[in-house]
């Protein structure tokens, strides 16, 4: 096991070098010159030149990236050009709530994709499964704004159940949970089809297997041959899905965090990115690829828990 979780975190490294690439060169080549923001509107050209001097900008472009690596690599991503924090300091800040409210998304949204998917595997051909399907597509098909803007048109706005703004505190206390009710609703509901549908097509193959008869011929009951016999071997692909789908709860937790004004990660990247704080911007994509690679290793090492021959592979 732990030979193969080497094998991934080498194999991480060249993502996260990639990552860092693709974000230095794009900030590089929007229009909006890091000097001048730094130095107001009203500096003059002197001002800014010498900015820039002390901020490396007049160097080449593959001089700043590798001395950027080097500050990465001492984990230094340097000073918000807006707030003059360091960059670590601003992202401290935001990495609580991202994290709270993937928590919140995923506490209700994989048990019940997991349920949808196992009752209508259950009951194929029946107008549950046909419900279930129904849903899947529906949760596929549906953007993360609009099932948002429905939540903050119906549940926050008309009928006034929950706060649909800010973040009043931690999940474990009432006014946090309120808070983040309503976005885990929204970031959670374009999560259950999918592992719905991903549950009812595994758990309808493990079904026809041979140990299941095997089991049902000895007789077991049901729910003991479907929950402990099937649904544990049809779980490998499942938590494969799931894990490529929290990867793209990140995607979808910037949407959701600028829609609420939820103080994360995601919503603070968006600020960075249109207010030309680049610094911060770089930070944050950094801090999400981060989270992308390590949800993404932690499913992993899941899977060669729940399926032998993938650490020995």
């Amino acid at each position: 096991m732990s030979r193969h979780i080497a094998h991934r975190l080498l194999i991480s490294i060249p993502v996260l070098f990639g990552v860092l690439l693709i974000g230095f060169t794009l900030l590089q080549i929007v229009p909006t010159d890091p000097a001048i923001v730094l130095a107001g509107p009203t500096a003059s050209k002197d001002e800014v030149d010498a900015i820039r001097r002390s901020m490396g900008l007049d160097r080449p472009v593959w001089l700043q990236f590798a001395l950027y690596l080097g500050r990465v690599l001492q984990f230094d991503l340097g000073r918000s050009l807006i707030s003059n924090r360091p960059v670590i300091e601003e992202l401290a800040t935001t990495i609580g709530p991202t994290v709270e409210l993937m928590v919140a998304s995923l506490v209700w949204a994989v048990p019940a994709g997991l349920v949808l998917g196992t009752l209508a595997a259950v009951n194929r051909g029946r107008i549950l499964d046909r419900i279930t399907v129904a849903i899947s597509v529906a949760g596929v098909s549906m953007p993360v704004f609009w099932f948002g803007l429905l939540l903050i048109q119906y549940v926050g706005t008309e009928l006034e159940l929950l706060p649909f703004q800010g973040r009043a505190g931690p999940l474990w206390t009432a006014d946090g949970l309120r808070h983040v009710a309503l976005p885990a609703l929204t970031l959670g509901g374009v999560f259950v089809g999918p592992v719905a549908r991903m549950t009812r097509t595994s758990l309808l193959e493990v079904l026809g297997a041979d140990y299941v008869r095997t089991a049902r011929a000895k007789g077991a009951s049901r729910p003991r041959v479907v929950v402990l016999h099937a649904l544990r071997n049809a779980l490998i692909p499942v938590i494969t899905l799931i894990g490529l789908q929290i990867g793209f709860l990140l995607g979808g937790a910037v949407v959701t965090e600028t829609m609420f004004a939820w103080p994360g990660v995601g919503r603070m990247a968006v600020g960075a990115i249109t207010s030309s704080d680049f610094p911060l911007a770089q930070g944050a994509i950094l801090m999400l690829a981060v989270g992308f690679i390590v949800i993404n290793l932690s499913v992993d090492v899941i899977y060669a828990y729940l399926d032998p021959r993938i650490s020995r592979g």
